[in-house]
């Protein structure tokens, strides 16, 4: 397409062609011509075919929100003419991102690499690549859209917690399922042997197949889960900001609770999101599911979640606003620990105080391990 500066020569010459012809003046119209030539000129050299490879690859794929997410661009010209005035275009949300492509000599490659917003979290489409080449003199410019969209999973942030009382035991030598009675214990993997484990435990199948000695993990079934439940109602929450400060405190919570290989539940307003086991990469399931939760009109209040939740093990319920209170106190005797975190702006008549139930206030995520019960 033919850019401003093209359009504004044009405009110029056809003027200088209209005030010097009524007066005979040859020069006009040459410079008129000489003009739309150039611009014409320009609009050919884009539309000719360019022998460019472009690939473009986003790492990582996941990310945690705030946190730098690069695209890498490989532009190679396979052709034997010079091309400059390259400009890539990439869209991530409602982003777009502009980064020039240097001069390319013939059969020769450049890469280049921009970062990508990650300030909300969700599944964020990435393009698809439009890469813009004009002509030397930006006259004309012509886009041109290459591979397809890339898809970018924004995670949200966590702190360290510790996890909270949930009913159950430990031992100076390892974790309490490890031990689980033979009855209520179940079959949650295998790993390599390390010294002290029971060589009842051994799995002679798998050892005799890879050479290494490997050992069943067992999970006591019988764990109490830990119980996270997510306000998802608009109306909880001030704005954007508020509801993402409370996801942030929910996978902190749920994350605590599965680094530490025990069983963790999370419900929405929507219902149950996610139940895990605990156990190593668990919490990656935690953090994908929680990046797509997102603040609905039609969500359920807290309550509702809480009556599908049972009982035993440990509460965390993470809302924008005190009404929700209510439900965990009236819950309290459910569970050994209930804790409410309540995110946003200080409230001017104070922490509210509920028999059972462990209120915090945060503002931001750094002020959550302070608060945290241990």
């Amino acid at each position: 397409m033919i850019t401003r500066a093209g359009w504004g020569l044009a405009a110029f010459s056809v003027l200088v062609y209209a005030v010097g012809a009524p007066f005979g003046y040859a020069q006009a119209a040459v410079l008129a011509v000489a003009g739309l030539a150039a611009v014409g000129a320009g609009a050919l050299w884009t539309l000719m075919g360019a022998s460019l490879e472009v690939r473009r690859e986003v790492t990582p794929v996941k990310v945690t929100r705030g946190e730098p997410a690069i695209a890498v661009l490989h532009v190679r010209n396979a052709g034997r003419w010079r091309r400059s005035g390259l400009v890539a275009r990439d869209t991530c949300r409602d982003t777009t991102v502009t980064v020039e492509v240097p001069a390319l000599a013939g059969n020769t490659a450049r890469t280049v690499s921009y970062r990508l917003p990650t300030r909300r979290r969700g599944e964020t489409p990435v393009g698809p690549l439009l890469l813009d080449r004009g002509d030397p003199f930006g006259l004309a410019r012509r886009s041109v859209a290459y591979g397809r969209a890339d898809l970018l999973l924004v995670r949200p942030r966590t702190v360290p917690l510790p996890p909270l009382r949930a009913g159950r035991q430990r031992h100076l030598d390892g974790l309490a399922s490890r031990s689980a009675p033979a009855g209520t214990s179940s079959f949650n993997g295998l790993r390599e042997y390390v010294i002290g484990d029971d060589l009842r435990h051994v799995h002679w199948r798998s050892t005799a197949r890879t050479g290494i000695l490997m050992v069943k993990e067992l999970t006591d079934v019988n764990l109490p889960a830990t119980v996270t439940v997510l306000d998802t109602r608009t109306s909880s929450y001030e704005g954007d900001d508020e509801f993402e400060l409370a996801v942030d405190v929910a996978a902190s919570a749920a994350c605590a609770v599965t680094r530490d290989r025990f069983p963790v539940r999370v419900f929405t307003g929507a219902g149950e999101l996610v139940h895990v086991r605990g156990g190593a990469g668990e919490d990656e399931e935690v953090l994908d599911r929680l990046a797509l939760v997102e603040l609905s009109d039609a969500a359920e209040p807290p309550a509702r979640a809480l009556r599908q939740a049972g009982a035993g093990g440990a509460l965390v319920l993470v809302s924008g606003t005190y009404a929700a209170l209510a439900g965990a106190a009236a819950v309290r005797r459910r569970f050994d620990q209930v804790v409410f975190v309540r995110v946003g702006a200080a409230s001017p008549g104070g922490v509210p105080q509920a028999a059972g139930v462990t209120v915090i206030e945060v503002g931001d995520l750094g002020e959550l391990a302070a608060l945290w019960p241990r």
